[in-house]
């Protein structure tokens, strides 16, 4: 397609109004939220096992999900529309719900400059947008599939557009759901690019309120008992009672621990809380201190990944 392609409108309701359906994933969330409904959904916290500290902070975590978004390179989207379409979705988190958002550029800048970082860090056993959306600390990745269409001729080109947007658990990687979207025609007298840009600017602009919400609903169900997931490998680990006891140290001071794997070299840990990221990493030092391990020191943190090194 040409370079040189028109920006899309700046009002998106002027583009393609979005025929937006729900998607959830088979057998798992239906559309509706189901009970009991997630904080951010009633305005108050609603889930009684939680101590009122844990309700706080599970409340302003689901209202305050940060988001990276991007496309599927593999849907065969001309790259110009889908930074449109990216872009119209971040415009929405800024500009309706005071959110911080991730250029497309930028996202395409990490790829290249964290490549061998996720080598390293991954060996490839998550794509790489779902690694830097946990190196940026997302909550969420949206990942936009769509196809655009165009007809008419000269003066009075047409569009059109039609996809998904699928919401991700950013810290597993894990598909929650996806919601639907399929555009009337758009027209514009300039190109047939500039009508297929109005189109699917448009189709995600009228998307993401039902997008959003249903991220809160969808993330908060897999919260609402356990908190949220962190990941820990703890490294140098050749006392395997000395890694009991820290496992019992901590499970004090969390909701939840389980152990995935031991093994001398190391042992590796997912942790389920209701407390700021923060948090987590004191509560990780004071069971390693208490473990026999006062020489703990973190290593590097990626999103809700923590590795350590016991110090031995």
């Amino acid at each position: 397609m040409p370079a040189a392609t028109p920006a899309p409108p700046q009002d998106p309701n002027a583009a393609a109004k979005a025929a937006v359906g729900s998607q959830p994933m088979p057998g798992g969330t239906p559309s509706t939220p189901p009970s009991p409904p997630p904080a951010s959904l009633t305005g108050a916290a609603s889930y009684s096992s939680l101590t009122p500290d844990e309700a706080l902070f599970f409340q302003n975590y689901i209202n305050r999900l940060s988001y990276l978004v991007y496309y599927d390179e593999n849907s065969g989207l001309d790259p110009q529309l889908a930074k449109a379409a990216v872009s119209q979705a971040n415009r929405y988190l800024i500009e309706k719900l005071g959110l911080s958002a991730i250029d497309f550029d930028q996202v395409q800048k990490n790829k290249k400059d964290q490549m061998s970082a996720y080598q390293a860090e991954t060996g490839g056993s998550i794509d790489i947008i779902t690694y830097i959306a946990q190196k940026l600390n997302a909550d969420i990745y949206l990942e936009i599939d769509a196809k655009t269409t165009f007809g008419g001729g000269p003066g009075s080109w047409t569009g059109s557009a039609q996809g998904s947007m699928k919401i991700f658990d950013a810290s597993t990687a894990t598909l929650l759901g996806a919601i639907s979207f399929l555009s009337p025609q758009t027209f514009s007298p300039v190109s047939s690019d500039a009508a297929m840009m109005n189109a699917i600017a448009g189709s995600v602009w009228q998307s993401m309120p039902k997008v959003t919400e249903q991220s809160k609903a969808l993330l908060s169900t897999t919260m609402a008992t356990r908190g949220v997931r962190y990941e820990l490998v703890l490294q140098n680990t050749p006392d395997a009672k000395a890694v009991s006891q820290f496992e019992k140290n901590l499970s004090k001071r969390v909701r939840e621990v389980e152990r995935l794997s031991y093994a001398p070299g190391e042992t590796r840990f997912t942790l389920y809380a209701f407390m700021s990221a923060s948090k987590i990493q004191d509560a990780i030092y004071d069971a390693a201190s208490a473990a026999g391990f006062p020489d703990c020191y973190l290593l590097y943190m990626r999103g809700r990944s923590y590795t350590f090194n016991t110090g031995l």
